[in-house]
């Protein structure tokens, strides 16, 4: 089994979008746990409504490709469409940081609110460790 680290976010009906995700997550990943919830400002995008995110470790038998496969299929279910994209409207966003000992989203990994999830899950272990 790989360990993964994933963040979900949504602008757009934050909580209800991240019920949804939290959901599906737990069925594909049964044995993931999450970080609570925050409340943090859009970087690099137009709409200027404030995001919730949150923090996901998971442990799992499938490839990293098919992993991703299924992020995008959850985040559609949530309704995200390139039109609302455009737009700076994010349903949900759900990127995987970090699988099979492989940083894949190193910019991410230093946010803050990246930082601080993983703490949380972790309680002592830092980005460093991972």
């Amino acid at each position: 089994m790989e360990k993964g680290i994933l963040c979900i976010g949504s602008n757009y009906r934050r909580k209800e979008n991240l019920a949804l995700a939290r959901e599906h997550l737990m069925e594909l990943f049964p044995n993931i746990r999450f970080s609570t919830e925050q409340e943090t400002l859009p970087v690099g995008i137009k709409n200027q409504a404030m995001f919730s995110n949150q923090i996901g470790f998971f442990f799992s038998h499938l490839k990293e490709e098919r992993i991703k496969v299924e992020l995008k299929n959850i985040e559609k279910k949530a309704g995200r469409c390139l039109k609302d994209q455009e737009k700076g409207i994010i349903a949900l966003d759900i990127d995987l940081l970090l699988f099979h000992h492989r940083i894949l989203k190193p910019q991410d990994m230093k946010r803050e609110y990246v930082i601080k999830g993983i703490k949380e899950i972790f309680k002592t272990e830092t980005k460093e460790t991972l």
